[in-house]
């Protein structure tokens, strides 16, 4: 199951108030002018009325919008299978993940060094990639240069979730997994355990989401390929 703060809001529904315009608002819009009135001033009036409600309209629309990218984006994501018939799954901890392309051979142990490809999603916030590799992506995002990302299981080099992840997949297997915070980076804080974007832009988009103190959900999604197994 996808966690409830990426699609949870879909279902709830917003308990917005609708303006209510005051009476000396609708005399100034529609009633007849005072003798004081002056045809400027009343002009003014309406147009703040009107700019008044169009910043709520706009509001509330952009609202809208940011509830509905939040619960594609996690359904699209986590949908998405090339076979479109491998089902999501889950381990003891309630990490989310499943097999996008089952791989062959051993899978590694405690002590291995693998070598993997991955991608990196801030699922929460916009679906904004922070990692992509050997993907046409564009600016700064395009990896075809970059080298793989190596670490030796049980070191606790990488976050949690990226490890647990790992220890099932045999070497050509693309496994993804939705990771919530508490099975993410420590302190929110992508320098201290791995893996860590390699693009100052993807260092900047998920730096954005890890330390804003706000409602961002910190929920991500990775995609990893497991490249190599070095036994230990």
């Amino acid at each position: 199951m996808v966690p409830t703060s990426a699609i949870g809001l879909l279902t709830t529904p917003l308990n917005l108030r609708p303006l209510e315009a005051s009476s000396a608002k609708c005399n100034r819009q529609f009633g007849s002018f005072k003798e004081t009135d002056t045809p400027r001033n009343s002009t003014v009036s309406g147009l703040r009325d009107g700019i008044s409600h169009v910043n709520f309209r706009q509001s509330y629309e952009r609202r809208q919008v940011l509830i509905s990218s939040i619960g594609v984006v996690a359904g699209t994501m986590w949908n998405t299978a090339k076979d479109g018939s491998v089902l999501a799954s889950e381990f003891a901890d309630s990490l989310q993940y499943k097999d996008l392309r089952v791989g062959s051979g051993p899978t590694p142990k405690m002590g291995d060094t693998v070598v993997v490809d991955w991608d990196g999603y801030t699922i929460g916030y916009y679906g904004r990639i922070f990692e992509a590799r050997n993907k046409t992506k564009g600016g700064s995002f395009e990896g075809d240069d970059k080298d793989y990302f190596k670490f030796r299981i049980g070191s606790q080099e990488v976050i949690p979730a990226f490890e647990e992840a790992i220890m099932g997949i045999a070497p050509g297997g693309v496994r993804r997994i939705i990771v919530p915070p508490e099975l993410g980076y420590p302190d929110n804080d992508y320098n201290k355990k791995g893996p860590k974007p390699t693009t100052f832009s993807g260092q900047r988009a998920l730096d954005f989401v890890l330390r804003n103190q706000g409602l961002i959900d910190k929920t991500l999604l990775f995609d990893i390929e497991l490249v190599k197994i070095v036994p230990s």
